[in-house]
């Protein structure tokens, strides 16, 4: 097998600017400005200190150029939304520090922005950015989860006052897990079923929609009506202050209604731009995918820390001596140890260009909205964010946990980072949507034939139409289409000898089984739905193959991303690394798969053999470039203090 050419020199710098991307200035002015502004970890910190800490640190960051980056310039920000996203990636060294932002200026001031009108921009814009106003997003609920469309919280308006009274109907519509609101927030953006006095005086529904709460008073104590309460410590994230907000009748004037999609009159009359509930549900929803694309950035940066500190320590670390040399091995020189490693660095690496393809769609859409007329490319918007976030923190998750493993008993110390990252990523798969939940949109998404009335179709609705409707698939390019379409039309026959190093046939193989598994699944429920049976049980019998089809698609999207960046990249040296590991990325992912692609005679027994082989001879290549691999990720370096990775632990260095 001839593995294809490796970089003879290879500058990490230059590997850097081309992974900085778009938005390389932002990240060269965040890592300047955390050069000289020391925001520490709260590691050790009981929890009361540990949240003091992070709030004083927000204000600090408040003082910076990083919260007005994605706000309006008419009140002071710099309309930078893609901006915006990367600073926040930034800061994925104080995971808690990093949460409280997203909640002040991603969550609350996101909601403000996106929901609200001139009257609540020019009112909180610039209390929110400076954090002179701490804010709540009170969206979940203790009974409601991610079925968002379903919360029970109401918010009823009386004409008489010109009011709306908020109310907790019962223990399950309690707002639960928010941040912010144990200690420190003062307004709450607050999701509830909005209801107006209908013909026959009862209420008329007109379904979610956000209204401003203040919750406490500038003294910190409660405000009428309302009852705070403590999450209490959990496994990770400590810095921040979960609490659960409980409202008795609590009233607001008419204008804290957040009133850009729905609005009410004096006298009780509800208007909308947008006809349906559930349209009008869905757009709303559309515009705060922000925080989920910012989750999923997040996610990546810390996982590219975790490799930065296991790579460097397994760079470092010897045990048992070479009977060749004498001297002891490195135990980054083990296969196994690169076969834990450098395949995840791959992945890192492939998820970083298409988190960099998501944040500019995000922020070319939000810059020209009228480029989607027809609201297409919204839908595609969120289709993809909620596959890469789940891909993406699932990623985090179970790569944390092979460093840990990889640095053995030093990995466990809390000196050394991994502990910590390890508990503050977990949440990740939860919120901004659960990850099981977001990957059935995705496959949702990918059924033709009814993409344009998807979002008035619920899991019976969808398993209904499905069953009366031809379903076919199609594979639609997400990235370099034309670049992607020449290698695919390229590709050599699958028998050929060199065929697995080549990207057209690695393109195709991705493609091959999206398009298998999503025929399969479209054939499945229209099977099993063409008769008398529940539409919910099609749907939940059929529940394993939608959750493959659609990660099956994600990793062809991530797969063009990778492509489509090589290709960007100017300098031959350093795309010839890429390629390397854009190879690594692939292979290694079709290895974990051999069983489908052997099953489905994409590959013979003989090519999954072969495919083993180029994974390990692609580690032994790799392995003399790891350290600078994970060097030019650009992670800020007071967010790398583990010893076992700056040398200071004794026998390293």
């Amino acid at each position: 097998m001839r593995i294809p050419r490796f970089p003879t020199e290879f500058d990490p710098t230059k590997l850097r600017e081309t992974l900085d991307g778009r938005w390389g200035e932002i990240r060269e002015r965040v890592r300047g400005f955390l050069e000289t502004e020391p925001l520490p970890p709260g590691d050790g910190l009981d929890t009361e200190r540990h949240r003091e800490r992070v709030f004083e640190q927000l204000r600090r960051l408040g003082g910076s150029e990083v919260p007005a980056l994605g706000f309006p310039t008419e009140y002071g920000g710099h309309g930078d939304r893609g901006g915006s996203v990367v600073a926040m990636e930034m800061l994925a060294g104080n995971l808690s520090l990093m949460v409280k932002a997203g909640v002040q200026w991603g969550l609350f001031g996101g909601a403000l922005t996106a929901l609200g009108t001139e009257r609540h921009h020019r009112r909180y814009l610039g209390s929110v950015m400076d954090v002179s106003l701490p804010g709540c997003f009170a969206m979940t609920e203790t009974g409601h989860g991610s079925d968002v469309q379903r919360l029970a919280t109401t918010a009823d308006f009386d004409p008489e006052t010109d009011e709306f009274v908020v109310h907790t109907p019962d223990e399950a519509a309690r707002k639960d897990y928010i941040g912010n609101a144990a200690n420190h927030g003062r307004l709450a953006v607050v999701f509830a079923q909005l209801r107006t006095p209908g013909a026959d005086g009862s209420p008329e529904g007109h379904g979610v929609h956000a209204l401003l709460v203040p919750i406490r008073d500038e003294a910190g104590n409660p405000r009428p009506g309302v009852t705070l309460s403590d999450c209490g410590r959990k496994a990770g994230l400590n810095g921040v202050d979960n609490g659960r907000i409980v409202f008795d009748h609590v009233r607001v004037p008419r204008e804290a209604l957040l009133n850009r999609y729905g609005d009410v009159s004096p006298d009780g009359t509800y208007s909308s731009p947008i006809d349906g509930v559930n349209k009008r549900f869905f757009t709303m929803l559309g515009t705060l995918i922000t925080g989920r694309v910012s989750v999923a950035g997040t996610a990546g940066s810390a996982t590219k820390l975790a490799l930065e500190i296991a790579l460097r320590y397994s760079d470092a670390r010897r045990q048992f001596e070479n009977p060749g040399t004498g001297r002891e091995t490195p135990v980054l020189d083990y296969l196994a140890q690169q076969r834990r490693l450098l395949p995840a660095l791959a992945t890192s690496y492939a998820l970083h260009f298409a988190q960099e393809e998501l944040v500019s769609t995000l922020h070319d859409l939000h810059t020209d909205p009228g480029r989607d007329q027809d609201g297409r490319a919204q839908r595609e918007l969120e289709s993809r964010a909620a596959g890469i976030k789940a891909v993406a923190t699932w990623h985090a998750t179970r790569t944390i946990q092979d460093c840990r493993e990889a640095c053995g008993g030093a990995g466990y110390l809390a000196e050394n980072q991994l502990a910590t990252l390890k508990a503050d990523t977990d949440v990740f798969t939860t919120f901004e949507g659960d990850n099981t939940v977001l990957l059935q949109l995705v496959a949702k998404g990918l059924l033709t034939n009814y993409r344009g009335r998807f979002e008035e179709l619920g899991t019976l609705g969808m398993a209904r139409y499905v069953a009366d409707q031809f379903v076919g698939t199609v594979i639609e390019r997400t990235a370099a289409r034309s670049l992607v379409q020449r290698l695919v039309d390229a590709a050599p026959n699958r028998d050929e000898e060199d065929v697995l190093f080549d990207r057209g046939w690695q393109l195709r193989m991705f493609e091959e089984r999206e398009r298998h598994v999503l025929d399969g699944v479209a054939r499945r429920l229209r099977r099993a739905g063409s008769g008398e049976a529940d539409p919910f049980e099609v749907f939940n019998d059929a529940q394993d193959h939608v959750l493959r089809a659609a990660r099956a698609h994600i990793d062809r999207v991530v797969l063009e991303a990778f492509v489509a960046g090589i290709d960007r990249c100017t300098d031959p040296e350093t795309a010839g690394m890429l390629e390397r590991l854009c190879d690594l990325y692939v292979l290694s992912n079709i290895e974990s798969d051999r069983a489908w692609f052997l099953e489905h005679e994409r590959l013979s027994p003989g090519r999954a053999k072969s495919v083993v082989q180029a994974v390990n001879a692609l580690c032994a290549r790799l392995r003399p470039h790891a350290v600078r691999l994970v060097e030019a990720f650009g992670t800020p370096r007071q967010w790398l203090t583990a010893p076992i990775a700056t040398g200071e632990q004794p026998g390293l260095g």
